[in-house]
């Protein structure tokens, strides 16, 4: 006999109710032919699955290890379903597949896209990457991509795409603890960090060479941390790292985020779509919901208000 998801489905609601009568009436099935789908599945697995006692059913050891493997599948297959019945009652009506790696300007930006284009089904993908977010939408299977290009690590882009330069110029920011003795100026200079672990995200494209590039011209050589950046703010909170961070980032108690004396480091923020979407709209929405970003956190609007050049979506008050 081989397993589907329906012996699994069995598993599942055994082991949760603990009764071979109760799951049986969960499943819609009798009793008895519970029974004896359990021991199919037993024999088909060469080992007993659950200890049954007066008091029901326990999952034996082996159980809970098939058990562990067993939930994901039941999941995955009720999200397939789940998912492709609402993917196919909104089939007929419009589309847009967005793609972005992380920015504070999303939230603002998916609100405009929706009131702009009321009635169409707005989907988002983010992803650490935009190498492969630009594989995405060179493949058909997302319309839009809003993407960061480190400075110095150009990015290869498939052929065909349309883009638009939303900012030619983005500083990055250091976040650091509080009580670092740097974190006490409002702006930082490398040389005060040498000492630091930096941490960086190796799956970021371009931005491991792109520190290491600017690090090594500073004349320091400070030890580099791999890790992705939940992990790095639990260790700048405790003053063991610091890190490189969006301007658009936003203090908080146990984190600083300061400008870097001569803004070393910078990244390109692009939009790039298929020939057949509108980008005009796209990027004019973008750009509201980025200048709102801008103003919302006070590190960076200082850094705009004492002379640094502010790219051009930003003059004017926040859309």
């Amino acid at each position: 006999m081989e397993l589907e998801v329906r012996h699994l489905r069995a598993l599942c609601a055994i082991a949760d109710t603990g009764s071979l009568h109760k799951a049986a009436r969960q499943l819609g099935v009798s009793q008895p032919s519970l029974t004896t789908q359990l021991r199919r599945i037993e024999n088909a697995l060469g080992a007993e699955l659950f200890a049954r006692g007066r008091t029901g059913c326990r999952p034996t050891a082996l159980g809970r290890s098939v058990l562990s493997r067993a939930r994901p599948l039941v999941d995955g297959m009720a999200a397939l379903v789940t998912e492709t019945r609402a993917e196919a009652a909104r089939a007929d009506g419009p589309r847009l597949r967005v793609g972005s790696t992380a920015s504070r300007a999303l939230p603002g930006w998916l609100r405009r896209l929706r009131a702009r284009f009321p009635g169409t089904d707005v989907a988002l993908r983010v992803d650490v990457s935009a190498r492969t977010l630009l594989r995405e939408v060179a493949a058909g299977r997302l319309d839009v991509a809003f993407v960061h290009e480190v400075e110095g690590s150009p990015l290869p882009v498939p052929e065909g795409l349309d883009h638009r330069v939303l900012v030619a110029r983005e500083p990055q920011f250091v976040s650091l603890s509080p009580a670092h003795p740097a974190a006490a100026h409002p702006v930082v200079d490398l040389a005060d960090l040498a000492r630091d672990h930096w941490m960086v995200d190796p799956a970021v494209d371009g931005e491991w060479d792109g520190l290491r590039r600017v690090l090594t011209a500073a004349g320091i050589d400070p030890p580099l941390l791999h890790g992705d950046y939940h992990t790095a703010a639990s260790l700048i909170a405790l003053g063991e790292a610091v890190a490189p961070c969006q301007p658009t980032s936003v203090p908080r108690e146990d984190l600083a985020v300061r400008p870097l004396l001569g803004d070393p480091l910078a990244v390109r923020l692009l939009l790039y779509a298929r020939p057949a979407t509108p980008l005009a709209p796209l990027h004019a929405t973008l750009a509201d919901a980025y200048r709102e970003a801008a103003h919302r956190a006070p590190p960076y609007r200082a850094w705009l208000a004492e002379g640094g050049a502010a790219p051009p979506c930003l003059p004017g008050t926040p859309a």
